[in-house]
């Protein structure tokens, strides 16, 4: 069976992987905030959300990690393709599969509490008032919140996520051991969560807030769902993408960029002890020749 099912060429691996990542994403993300929402918070608090994203992220990095990656955002996949970790030509198939994938786990999140919606709604999806639900899904600034101010944040917090990503996948940095990278990088949530998650919920990631954005849009939500907070919709698409850029740029020219050679010489003296082993065994050889035919 594998031999007829298996995909043969790597980028439809990655655009699967990619997708899959981002479902367990949004899945335990969205589904984390949509337990305590619906529950009235008597099954859930802020933390329980800081949670669900961080263990989300770490599980989706699991996923698709040894296939794609493991980026499950737009922002990181940029990051990847300014410092020559992705070719550009397959930066869109990732955000495609990124954006498909963040729509099919809000629609699973919204399955899977449907009837806890209706009770909770009354039948009745909005994005505001006292019995609002489209913030389980998508991003809404707070009150207190200015446009530039929610770019700011946004620019900021995905900045620091992509930052601390590169330095935990870095050869030439500490890094983390083989296999707990994922832990590390769930981690950078929980450290987001809990210091930047004030104005705006920390989206950092405009696949998964557009994508279930798109979804609460067509499953009831409305076009309230792009108009609410001054139209805020495309700040944390916008935001998270401009982050990522200045975050990969500051690590080349601040880390990356003044590693030291050491591994690239020694690969290189390497290559050369094999050669001079090489050239010692032929004039070895040739020693051996020239006294046979001398005998």
């Amino acid at each position: 069976m594998r031999q007829h099912c298996a995909l043969k060429h790597g980028i439809f691996k990655e655009f699967l992987a990619e997708f899959l990542g981002t479902f367990v994403l949004v899945l335990f993300g969205c589904g984390s905030v949509a337990q305590t929402v619906l529950s009235r918070n008597t099954l859930g608090e802020p933390l329980t959300v800081h949670i669900g994203f961080s263990v989300g992220l770490m599980m989706a990095v699991y996923v698709a990690g040894g296939v794609s990656g493991g980026h499950v955002n737009p922002a990181v996949s940029l990051a990847m393709v300014i410092l020559g970790k992705l070719k550009i030509w397959k930066f869109p198939f990732y955000v495609i599969a990124q954006f498909l994938g963040a729509f099919a786990g809000a629609a699973a999140v919204f399955g899977l509490y449907y009837d806890a919606f209706m009770d909770f709604t009354s039948g009745i999806l909005s994005v505001t008032g006292i019995n609002a639900t489209g913030h389980i899904f998508a991003s809404y600034p707070a009150r207190h919140l200015s446009v530039l101010g929610g770019f700011i944040d946004q620019v900021v917090g995905t900045g620091m996520l992509v930052l601390c990503i590169l330095a935990i996948i870095d050869g030439g940095n500490i890094g983390a051991p083989k296999g707990v990278e994922p832990l590390a990088i769930g981690l950078i949530i929980m450290a987001i969560g809990v210091s930047m998650g004030l104005n705006c919920g920390y989206p950092l990631n405009p696949a998964r807030d557009l994508g279930p954005r798109l979804f609460t849009a067509v499953a009831g939500w409305g076009m309230e769902v792009f108009s609410t907070g001054g139209y805020w919709w495309w700040i944390p698409v916008a935001g998270p993408m401009v982050g990522g850029v200045v975050a990969a740029v500051l690590y080349f020219l601040l880390i990356e960029l003044h590693h030291s050679h050491d591994e690239d010489e020694k690969a290189h003296e390497e290559e050369e002890e094999e050669e001079e082993e090489e050239e010692d065994e032929d004039s070895s050889l040739k020693d051996k020749y020239e006294m046979i035919a001398m005998s």
